[in-house]
């Protein structure tokens, strides 16, 4: 053996990474001692047998599939493999490449694995731990959001997704989009510019939205700026749907019109000072008057006038 072919001997078997050679049939026609270690057995057992046998049909289809561009332009493809090992299932990354002869036909397939069994746990854990975030932030009141300086929805939790009415597999949108011609929605979309360019928090403000089916919906905002290299890279923040609260203070505005005791009222039960002057107080009725009033105030009572004798008309 000369040099060259012991340097390419090394090259191959010193490898951490598994390194396999297979003709157009599966079966395996060379492996390195990565890969024999990786799944417990000899050269001699492996030569021949097929490479990568799957016991779960569902994902023998899905290797399958891929694996079909190996014979077609660009002839190679990238699939992960669940195998068994002496250690345990194990998952590997192959890199896939065919061997052509000269009139382009496929002669073999080389390729190389890499153990990502830790990147795939990791993985695994990370989204637990996204689900497990998802459900405390979806338990609240507050719906969260980001988007872009230009206004381009990226991250809209679900439960704001649902109450906007965003459609499955809709594109990116503006959250501009959803605005009604209400004037309070200028003094929002003022705030979040001046947010924008000055990098800092602004006090939170109110919006009002149009659903895709129509609902009109009051929400109070409450966002703050995030900064890379001291320019503003994205806005974040929260949402709470105040709709039935408005409602219900413009009902009450509406009855304080009415009812000019309601306004001193509410300021008593919020435990607010009472500022405001009181309206007129009305001269008491004659029965409040009557149970009221003083020993010696009777001659001061305004009684209602009876009717004349000859006025009374009686029945026979």
């Amino acid at each position: 053996m000369d040099t060259t072919d012991t340097m390419y001997r090394d090259l191959v078997e010193c490898q951490q990474d598994l390194i396999v050679q297979f003709n157009p049939e599966g079966r395996l026609l060379f492996v390195n001692s990565a890969y024999c270690e990786a799944v417990g057995k000899s050269k001699e057992v492996l030569a021949g047998s097929v490479f990568m046998p799957v016991t779960s049909e569902r994902y023998a289809d899905v290797i399958a599939t891929q694996m079909t561009r190996l014979f077609r332009p660009p002839f190679a493809c990238t699939v992960e493999q669940w195998i068994q090992t002496p250690r345990g299932m194990r998952c590997f990354s192959w890199a896939a490449k065919s061997v052509l002869n000269k009139s382009n036909t496929v002669e073999s397939i080389v390729a190389t694995g890499h153990d990502i069994t830790r990147i795939k746990s990791e993985q695994k854990a990370i989204k637990k731990k996204d689900e497990e975030l998802l459900l405390a932030i979806e338990s609240g009141n507050q719906m969260y959001f980001t988007h872009t300086p230009d206004h381009t929805m990226m991250f809209v939790s679900p439960r704001l997704r649902a109450l906007l009415g965003c459609r499955p597999k809709e594109g990116k949108r503006t959250w501009t989009d959803y605005l009604t011609h209400n004037p309070i929605n200028a003094a929002g979309l003022e705030r979040t510019l001046k947010a924008i360019s000055s990098g800092r928090r602004e006090p939170p403000y109110r919006l009002e939205l149009s659903s895709w089916d129509g609902r009109i919906l009051q929400l109070e905002v409450n966002e703050i700026p995030l900064l890379k290299n001291g320019k503003t890279v994205s806005i974040a923040g929260c949402v709470t749907d105040i709709t039935e609260k408005v409602q219900v203070e413009e009902g009450l505005a509406e009855a304080e019109v009415f009812i000019p005791d309601l306004a001193v009222s509410k300021k008593r039960i919020a435990g607010q000072p009472v500022y405001s002057v009181s309206p007129p107080k009305k001269k008491p009725g004659f029965f409040r008057a009557l149970f009221s009033r003083k020993p010696d105030e009777e001659e001061d009572l305004d009684f209602p006038d009876l009717p004349k004798e000859s006025e009374i008309t009686h029945k026979k």
